[in-house]
């Protein structure tokens, strides 16, 4: 059996609302939209559904119980622009190049530069 990675999905409040936080905060591209309800994005090269459903909202990156962590060749640059776009970092995961942030349901994010990492 050949096993690859598909699609992540992520539960929101409001798909309308994430829509806009991951077209206009992250960059990603509008793939479809189903039933007004379900969205597919295209974020890099990974594919991204979200879906209505519940959340689970936690204050602490290390208490999340799972990230979606993105990697970037330019730390400094991607976090002026992500800054520039309105997001909010929320701290780091223990190292000062690594900054965490949240989507509008709670889901985390680390921001990596995998290559800059000691």
């Amino acid at each position: 059996m050949d096993w690859r990675p598909g699609h992540w999905e992520l539960f929101c409040a409001d798909t309308a609302r994430a829509r806009d936080f991951y077209e206009r905060i992250l960059g990603a591209q509008l793939l479809e939209e189903q039933e007004g309800r379900y969205v597919w994005l295209l974020l890099g090269a990974q594919e991204l559904l979200l879906r209505p459903g519940k959340t689970v909202r936690t204050d602490s990156y290390g208490q999340a119980g799972q990230a979606l962590v993105l990697y970037t060749d330019d730390l400094p640059a991607a976090r002026a622009a992500l800054k520039k776009r309105g997001l909010e970092f929320r701290g780091e995961d223990g190292h000062p190049d690594c900054p965490t942030f949240q989507d509008p349901d709670g889901h985390w994010f680390q921001l990596v530069n995998p290559g800059e990492l000691d």
